[in-house]
Formats: C-alpha cells, sequence, structure tokens
C-alpha cells in the first residue's frame, strides 16, 4: 500500500500556520471579536486536522498555536474579555524565544528540530545563526505585542497583527537569506558512490 500523504509544501504550511489568523480577522470584521475568538478556535482546530490528514503530522509550531489559541480563546468567551487573545502571541513569542535561546546557551538549534529539512544543506553552525536570530526576532515580536496591544484599539491591533506582523516576519525571514546560503543552504549533498 503506498502512502497517500503529502510532502510538507511551503504553501501548505503557510496557509495551516495563518490561515486560522485571517479568517480570524474577516470573523472579527464581519461580526464582532467573541464571534471572531469562536471562528478563530474553529479554524486552527480545522488546520490541526487538515495537516494530520494532509501531512499525516502537525508541526509543533501548529500544535502550540492551537493549544493556545483554545486555551486563551476559552478564557477570552468565558470572562468575554478580549485581552486574553490578545495575549496569545506574547505568550507565543516569549516561549518561542526563551526555547531557542536555551538551545542556543546548550549547543542545540532547536529550529533544525522544528524545521526538520525547511533548509536543506544547513550547516549546524547555521542552524545556530538562524535559531539565534528567530530568538531575538521573538523576543522583539513578543515586547512589540505588548507595546501594541497597550497603544492601539483592538480593531488597530488586530489590523497590525495580521498584515504587518505577518509582512515583517517574512521580511525577516528573508533578511535571513545570505546568512543561510553562506553556511551550506541549497548546496547539494555529497552523492553516494556507487557499491561495487
Amino acid at each position: 500500500m503506498t502512502d497517500t500523504k503529502l510532502r510538507p509544501q511551503p504553501g501548505l504550511t503557510m496557509a495551516l500556520d495563518y490561515g486560522p489568523l485571517v479568517v480570524f480577522f474577516l470573523a472579527y470584521k464581519f461580526t464582532d471579536v467573541f464571534v471572531g475568538t469562536l471562528i478563530f478556535m474553529a479554524a486552527v482546530t480545522a488546520a490541526v486536522i487538515i495537516s494530520k490528514l494532509l501531512l499525516g503530522r502537525v508541526s509543533p509550531m501548529l500544535w502550540l498555536s492551537a493549544i493556545l489559541v483554545v486555551g486563551f480563546g476559552g478564557l477570552t468567551l468565558y470572562l468575554h474579555d478580549e485581552r486574553f487573545i490578545q495575549i496569545k502571541p506574547t505568550v507565543i513569542y516569549g516561549l518561542l524565544s526563551a526555547l531557542l535561546f536555551a538551545g542556543v546557551l546548550t549547543g542545540r538549534p532547536l529550529l533544525k528540530y522544528l524545521l526538520e529539512a525547511a533548509y536543506e544543506g544547513l550547516s549546524e553552525r547555521g542552524w545556530m545563526l538562524l535559531s539565534r536570530n528567530w530568538a531575538f526576532w521573538f523576543a522583539a515580536m513578543a515586547v512589540a505585542n505588548e507595546v501594541l496591544r497597550a497603544t492601539l484599539s483592538f480593531d488597530a491591533w488586530l489590523t497590525a497583527k495580521v498584515w504587518g506582523v505577518t509582512i515583517a516576519t517574512l521580511v525577516f525571514g528573508a533578511a535571513n537569506v545570505p546568512m543561510l546560503m553562506k553556511h551550506g543552504l541549497g548546496d547539494d549533498p555529497a552523492p553516494i558512490p556507487p557499491e561495487g
């Protein structure tokens, strides 16, 4: 019997990671924060199920996001307080930053285990630098989320979160590419000599 699961594809992975956030943004715009939060919780749960069905697995990042969306979303609905759904990104960014810094300090590039084969050919040094860079990025994003949450209306905060943070994260990721290329990204592995 052949395996019908798809290999991880960047477009599908991005849709599973960012799709629920876009759904939340649209639901909020057409309803309110509480209906939007309920739909957000359903969308992230659907993303987990789709990932499992299509890819045969759920990434650690999607699991973390789903757990926190359902947890903080549940608090938002139960306490009827939108601040809880706003705190979720700070918690995610803070946890990711702490984990990546812990890995760097102990000599283990944790992004290598999270992203698996996404950066084929990348050297151990490249993985360490990438983990360090993202640790700093996530720490900065946690602080930025708290500043935005404290200074903007919910509507402005959500717009900044969906569009501004997403674009900034893509730009930051692209800014790492020269360093990644310097450390082996995309290099062909050494060919395996034929037997015999």
